[in-house]
């Protein structure tokens, strides 16, 4: 599928070109080892940094890429994902969802401290926000600070938690008054991930195997009040600001993803024969393949139509929040779709581990579910447009 050349700059593209070479040269000769290995080299971070692919989206006197938008994202997600390992894209850009809130929140002394080591890919970060109750449900969160003099004293936990092990620092959800109900009385705060009484537990998943996520268990953790994201009691602002941009590239990532598998798909049909004749040469093949090019063409014309929108500061707000919610919901189903056609495409090989297909199969239902499952993502769409 081809980009809308109206939306892009020369600069998008040597960007994305960067990325290409990147992910050809450092990821693609390792990804079958790391994927049955469950990991992958905390040095790829600091690759990842070298080219730009951290700092994108963040200040660029703190490490940032300057110029960067929406667009830059969608071709690097696209680029990444042909690698098949959504743990390893997840877990290598677990900053993309845990520093944010640092870059727009925190003290200027916070920044240079710690979020210029995430974006020089020295230190990692993580996001802490769901816990076992609570799921998608961000207002009934527990864990718990209590203020004791220049601290808050953590308790509690949380699960599902993406580079939950290696993370140096945890952005976490906490509920700093304890009488406030919903969505009120929730703080954000930063957690030094090597902290006395953080206990951490290794979760194993049904796919994103390269990456590591983890429960995590809070135990009278002190924390300095000067680590406070934002103002107290107004966290879940802050965890509403970082949504947009965690779902539009869940969403970018859902769509390289189902590309991938589109591209395996039809590389395989062209080569493989059955009856006498290739598979593509069969008529049920074409038009698998052609329903496959159908959902990505459109799936791509709204990503395109979200970035646009995204950089333009008339254009934010309620419908925007809508359509951020309908295009992660359109690309997770678009990616759920082309990994089950391409399993079916490849037959027996579409079972095997080690074709991305395979892999990316295993990964759908985590798109679907991260960063608000398909039915929230329903429901806030409706009360967006004012049903």
């Amino acid at each position: 599928m081809n980009p809308n050349p109206i939306y892009y700059t020369p600069q998008h593209f040597e960007f994305a070109d960067t990325v290409r070479k990147f992910v050809q040269k450092e990821l693609m000769p390792y990804v079958n080892e790391w994927e049955e290995s469950e990991t992958f080299p905390k040095v790829l971070y600091k690759k990842a940094a070298d080219i730009g692919l951290l700092g994108l989206g963040f200040d660029e006197n703190y490490g940032g890429i300057a110029g960067t938008d929406a667009f830059h994202i969608l071709l690097s997600s696209i680029e990444l994902a042909k690698t098949g390992s959504g743990g390893l894209c997840a877990s290598l850009l677990s900053h993309s969802i845990g520093a944010p809130p640092i870059n727009h929140f925190a003290s200027s002394e916070i920044k240079e401290s710690v979020l210029t080591q995430i974006l020089a890919g020295e230190k990692i970060s993580a996001l802490a926000i769901t816990e076992p109750t609570g799921g998608s449900d961000v207002a009934a969160l527990k864990t718990a600070a209590v203020r004791d003099g220049e601290d808050y004293i953590l308790n509690g936990e949380k699960t599902f938690i993406t580079s939950g092990i290696r993370a140096d620092y945890y952005t976490v959800a906490v509920r700093t008054d304890p009488e406030a109900k919903g969505p009120n009385g929730i703080s954000m705060i930063l957690v030094d991930a090597h902290s006395e009484g953080i206990s951490k537990s290794k979760l194993d998943k049904m796919g994103w195997w390269a990456s590591d996520t983890a429960h995590l268990h809070f135990d009278n953790v002190r924390v300095p009040t000067k680590n406070l994201l934002g103002a107290e009691n107004m966290g879940f602002l802050v965890i509403m600001n970082n949504f947009n941009m965690e779902r539009f590239f869940l969403a970018a990532s859902s769509y390289g993803f189902a590309l991938t598998c589109y591209e395996e798909a039809l590389e395989w049909a062209k080569e493989r024969k059955t009856f006498g004749k290739r598979l593509v040469d069969h008529q049920v093949v074409r038009h698998k393949l052609v329903d496959m090019a159908t959902r990505l063409t459109t799936t791509l014309a709204l990503l395109e139509d979200t970035a646009y929108r995204l950089g333009q500061p008339e254009l934010q707000g309620n419908e925007l929040i809508a359509q951020i919610c309908m295009l992660k919901n359109v690309a997770t189903q678009t990616m759920q779709f082309c990994a089950d056609a391409a399993v079916q495409t490849l037959g027996g090989m579409g079972f095997m581990r080690g074709t991305k297909s395979e892999r990316i199969y295993r990964d759908v239902k985590v798109n679907m579910i991260g960063g608000g499952a398909e039915e929230i993502m329903k429901d806030l769409a409706s009360r967006q447009l004012g049903y």
